[in-house]
């Protein structure tokens, strides 16, 4: 049985280390996120371009400074000229053949990124999302372009914005000629980012914005739920093979010491049961009564019981296997131990 509880300790601490690093893994998946800017290498690619309010008769400046892989920033100025100042710069997604692309970002529930501006205020985040039933490819004014505002300084913010809680504008339902009670959105085919200026953006100011760090996260609680059953299932397989695995060393344990102990088992049955054979009898409990004593030998037997030496070992033989010396030695061995225990 000790073999068998050692093997089970050691099967337990793996199965606990197993399920540690599985748990950390799985944990770790279920918190998708995916990097926006630095750029990853493989799939879609943003391409850069500039949007003021000179299409309005404002005379607003915007200039890319240092836009790249890792980061973007832009300078801008904005002037009273037009009726709603306003400029941007826009992250249009493109495959690899350098055509316009949708990114599905349904998987992901916050937007996070690092604001840098000067001076301080704050800006707006939109995203533009292509609608099945009323937009038109490549006609970015068609797309559903839910935004927000996000602050930001010369130091950084750290922004996380909910990409579930983003609003559409009340001009782009009157101009898709739409009711303003639509105002869903779904994230599964993502155009473009857009990072613009506010309403309460400073005018006649020469300004920048950078931005870096941009990642999608997410939360996909389908790990959580295989990690459960993970180890669920390993744990009741677990329990299964150590009530198996006991019950079967059980067994063995309680076997070895039968076998250890036949003599004396097989003894004690035969003395308790009443037998037809009283000679037999008569010849295993003088021996059950008498083994202590050191004079005790075959003669003796013989002459108590009234049966011959034959008779004696023949008795012996067919009953347990073990002539009378070795029987009458295992007897003696078998209280010395039990006493020493």
């Amino acid at each position: 049985m000790q073999d068998f509880y050692k093997k089970a300790l050691l099967a337990l601490l793996l199965l606990m280390v197993a399920d540690m690093l599985l748990a950390c893994l799985f944990v770790f998946r279920s918190y998708p996120s995916y990097s926006l800017l630095p750029a990853q290498g493989s799939g879609p690619s943003w391409h850069y371009r500039t949007y003021s309010d000179v299409s309005t008769h404002g005379t607003s400046s915007v200039r890319l400074h240092s836009s790249t892989r890792e980061r973007l920033r832009f300078n801008f100025r904005l002037t009273d000229a037009a009726p709603h100042p306003y400029v941007s710069t826009e992250l249009v997604l493109d495959d690899r053949q350098g055509r316009q692309a949708h990114a599905d970002w349904s998987a992901y529930s916050t937007i996070t990124f690092l604001a840098k501006c000067a001076p301080a205020g704050s800006m707006t985040l939109v995203i533009s999302t292509f609608d099945e039933a009323i937009s038109r490819p490549g006609k970015f004014e068609t797309y559903r372009s839910p935004g927000t505002y996000f602050p930001c300084n010369e130091r950084g913010v750290p922004v996380s914005l909910d990409l579930a809680r983003l609003t559409l504008p009340d001009w782009w339902f009157e101009q898709m000629k739409l009711d303003l009670s639509h105002q869903g959105y779904t994230l599964d085919k993502v155009a473009k980012i857009v990072f613009g200026t506010s309403a309460h953006s400073a005018r006649n100011v020469d300004s920048y914005l950078e931005i870096s760090g941009l990642t999608l996260r997410g939360r996909d609680y389908r790990y959580l739920a295989a990690l459960a059953a993970i180890i669920l299932a390993s744990w009741l397989g677990f329990g299964l093979w150590f009530v198996r695995g006991h019950a079967r060393a059980l067994v063995a344990s309680l076997d070895h010491k039968m076998k250890k102990d036949l003599p004396l088992v097989a003894y004690r049955q035969l003395t308790l049961e009443p037998y037809r054979d009283k000679e037999k009898a008569s010849v295993l409990r003088f021996i059950a009564t008498n083994y202590t004593d050191t004079a005790l030998d075959l003669e003796r037997v013989a002459n108590e019981t009234g049966a011959n030496r034959n008779k004696v070992n023949e008795v012996l033989k067919a009953e347990l296997g073990m002539t009378f010396t070795s029987y009458l030695n295992k007897l003696r061995l078998t209280e010395a131990a039990r006493l020493l225990a």
